[in-house]
């Protein structure tokens, strides 16, 4: 899902730039007059072939500009386009959840490994690790480079950099020998659990 995504994104946004950039040639084209310059004979009814000629003609822009349903029909349509830029351009911001790892299983072939199966092994063993009450892991990245985002909750005598040395030491190193990888970034951020305070009697 995230390959076809990527190439249908890249397929848009090359049919964009490309219709994007012929329009300013052609406005470019006729705006330095190089027809007239250059001699050439372009059909009639070409647009945009005189330095004075203007985007849209006066009859075009005015054509449905009396009728009463125009401008909602313009606005709401401006207004479903903005949206749809933003939520696309929200998902390409958004780190998305790795649903597979590329596994190397020496036979030239390769395996696939679930994203899920993984996330969960390392947070159980994250979770087993002394000063650590709580941890949620997610893997991001692309399926033969896979990052890791864990977020750990440290008891309240836990010792950061003890807790951040043995998760790289022992999960993060567990889970990078058992998908065959060579490396396994990984991005930890730590909160400290609030306890309620304890009565002493």
């Amino acid at each position: 899902m995230r390959r076809v995504r990527g190439r249908v994104n890249r397929v848009l946004l090359g049919l964009i730039g490309v219709v994007l950039f012929g329009m300013g040639a052609m406005v470019l084209f006729g705006g330095l007059g190089l027809p007239a310059k250059w001699h050439l004979g372009l059909p009639a009814g070409w647009p945009w072939s005189r330095p004075d000629q203007v985007l849209l003609p006066t009859r075009q822009r005015t054509r449905w500009t009396d009728q009463g349903w125009w401008w909602p029909v313009v606005i709401a349509a401006l207004a479903v386009f903005v949206l749809l830029m933003l939520w696309w351009l929200l998902t390409q911001l958004r780190r998305h959840r790795l649903n597979e790892i590329l596994v190397d299983s020496g036979d030239g072939e390769g395996a696939q490994l679930r994203g899920r199966a993984l996330e969960a092994a390392l947070t159980a063993e994250s979770e087993a690790l002394a000063g650590v009450d709580g941890a949620g892991v997610l893997l991001t990245g692309r399926r033969g480079e896979p990052h890791i985002r864990a977020v750990l909750a440290l008891a309240p005598h836990a010792d950061p950099g003890t807790v951040v040395r043995r998760l790289s030491d022992e999960a993060v190193a567990h889970a990078r020998r058992s998908a065959g990888l060579d490396r396994l970034p990984a991005e930890v951020r730590l909160r400290a659990v609030k306890h309620r305070p304890e009565r002493v009697t």
